[in-house]
């Protein structure tokens, strides 16, 4: 199984490693299946240049998968990114997803050097920025290296995609999520910034938890009221916002902070009526 974030769904995506060198965080099941490993970069070549026997130049978008590519050395990743360059002059731009950890362990000269050989944007889930939730999900970083990863992504000119989990924090910790979780974009400033709503897994250590009572899950109202938090304490110019994943209950869409009054407008409106989306379709 590949993963990909919703707005890669029409580029080439291609492995340069296999699952997530962290793979602990007790809400998610992506990679469990799969032992974590760094592919061959003659392997990652190679499946690019099949690419190009199929497609030949054109590929407009390329997604460098799996959860953490940038754990890939350096040199192997500018070898990679230079080879896609050659291949496919007319691609638009090349992204990946990156931990906060890979960031910060990578120079900025290193970065800067990525992002020279065409490395466009990374989607970085940071979930929350409440830094009890952080812990309680063994995300394995604090808040404060998340906003440190993010503002070194914008100094070193790589775009940014952070993603945020409505309901992670349960409703003992909702305020808490949504304002810190404001505070940390309004630090970090994002190109992007999405929201997901937390969807359970039975056989992710958060249901566990929720099954026996150590956590409540939020309903429907609780999620607006949380989202309502977030917006009304956020301060990110230029930001693009989007909450539009088919884990939410409401659609949102718009920038920061601009289009903030007409998405609490939307909230209140859905509020009133009662229209969520319903469980059935969550996720579909």
């Amino acid at each position: 199984m590949v993963y990909r974030p919703p707005s890669e769904a029409r580029s080439l995506i291609v492995q340069v490693t296999i699952g997530c060198a962290h793979n602990k965080c007790t809400f998610c099941t992506m990679y469990k299946d799969k032992q974590f490993r760094v592919r061959k970069k003659e392997e990652v070549l190679e499946d690019f240049q099949m690419a190009y026997d199929t497609y030949g130049d054109r590929i407009r978008r390329i997604f460098l998968a799996d959860g953490d590519a940038l754990i890939v050395k350096t040199p192997d990743l500018l070898d990679i990114l230079h080879f896609i360059k050659e291949r496919f002059p007319s691609a638009e731009r090349v992204t990946s997803y990156g931990t906060p950890g890979d960031i910060l362990r990578k120079s900025e000269e290193e970065l800067k050097s990525l992002a020279q050989a065409g490395l466009d944007m990374v989607y970085m889930g940071a979930e929350s920025g409440d830094a009890v939730t952080l812990e309680r999900i063994n995300k394995g970083v604090t808040r404060e290296e998340i906003i440190e990863a993010g503002q070194k992504l914008r100094r070193c000119g790589i775009k940014s995609s952070i993603t945020l989990i409505s309901g992670l924090g349960g409703r003992e910790r909702k305020k808490e999520h949504a304002v810190e979780s404001a505070k940390l974009i309004s630090a970090i400033k994002p190109d992007y910034v999405g929201f997901l709503t937390l969807m359970l897994d039975e056989s992710t250590e958060i249901y566990r938890q929720i099954a026996a009572g150590e956590m409540e899950l939020l309903t429907p109202e609780e999620v607006v009221e949380e989202m309502r938090l977030f917006l009304t304490n956020v301060d990110s110019q230029g930001t693009v916002f989007r909450a539009n994943h088919a884990s939410n209950y409401v659609i949102l869409k718009g920038n920061l902070n601009q289009d903030i009054d007409d998405m609490l407008q939307r909230l209140d409106d859905v509020e009133k009526a009662g229209k969520y989306r319903p469980e059935r379709v969550r996720g579909l």
